[in-house]
């Protein structure tokens, strides 16, 4: 009975030694969670997370790199220690089929790397997944959309720019994709466009806008004319600008600045401009 009650001890001891490293979970990266639209490679944890309210990622696609811009996050994974590792192949395939049974589509399948894509209530977000290494995987996830202009034109900017150049393009002007009424958070660029008014009197301005080449040419040239004509509008009812030295156009996508084929030269011609009389 004493031999029995000194094994049990023993054999305790012995099997935890022998207990996969497995069942001791490797914690997730401090304030790291899986990304809503995906769960992540079964015993697999979070080793890296990082986000930012806009940047740019150039994801994998058949011709080379493919920049798309917006709200992103990455994610790093790592297998927890006693685990067999999937193939690279694999984990790729296993992100392929999630997003295929939500309605995405596969923009670039390499085998250990591919870049997926999701359209939801007008909402693109792209997904590169990166597993080099069947052990660990990475995920760059891209909500697609344009930044938030923190840096605006100044009235004596405007003013340099007009008198040297004859045109000043504004990028703090504010419209939802499609619609020509002005946002409220415009309000600083209007500001500045009023004191530039008010301390050049005999000023006489067109006021110009820009669109990008998505969607008709007419459709197009109808929305850049209607942005003008908001912009008018609230110069002259709300900041108390002359109606006499403002003129609406609209040029639709007749007169870009940068390239339409990527997002990043889009977002720069999609823009209202000032152009002298």
């Amino acid at each position: 009975m004493r031999s029995t009650n000194r094994i049990l001890p023993l054999v305790a001891c012995l099997l935890m030694a022998v207990v996969p490293a497995r069942a001791v979970a490797q914690p997730d990266a401090a304030d790291c969670k899986d990304h809503p639209m995906l769960t992540r490679m079964p015993d697999f944890y979070i080793t890296m997370c990082e986000g930012s309210p806009f940047d740019r990622h150039d994801f994998s696609s058949e011709t080379g790199a493919l920049p798309v811009e917006g709200r992103k996050v990455t994610m790093r994974y790592a297998l927890r220690n006693g685990v067999t590792a999937p193939s690279a192949a694999a984990v790729v395939r296993n992100h392929i089929n999630a997003i295929r049974k939500i309605g995405g589509t596969v923009v670039y399948d390499g085998g250990s790397r591919a870049t997926l894509k999701v359209t939801k209530d007008k909402q693109e977000t792209w997904i590169g997944v990166d597993a080099g290494a069947g052990y660990e995987y990475q995920l760059d996830i891209i909500e697609k959309g344009d930044m938030h202009q923190d840096v605006i034109a100044t009235a004596e900017g405007m003013t340099s720019d007009i008198v040297s150049t004859g045109h000043a393009a504004l990028y703090g002007l504010y419209f939802d994709t499609g619609k020509s009424e002005i946002k409220p958070e415009s309000e600083p660029a209007l500001t500045e466009i009023a004191k530039l008014l008010k301390l050049n009197g005999a000023m006489r301005l067109f006021v110009v806008g820009h669109t990008d080449n998505v969607g008709s040419l007419a459709s197009n040239m109808a929305l850049s004319k209607a942005r003008a004509e908001s912009v008018i509008r609230e110069l002259t009812t709300r900041h108390g600008v002359s109606a006499g030295q403002l003129a609406a156009h609209g040029v639709g996508s007749l007169s870009p600045v940068a390239s339409n084929t990527a997002e990043s030269g889009r977002a720069l011609n999609r823009r209202v401009e000032l152009v002298a009389q």
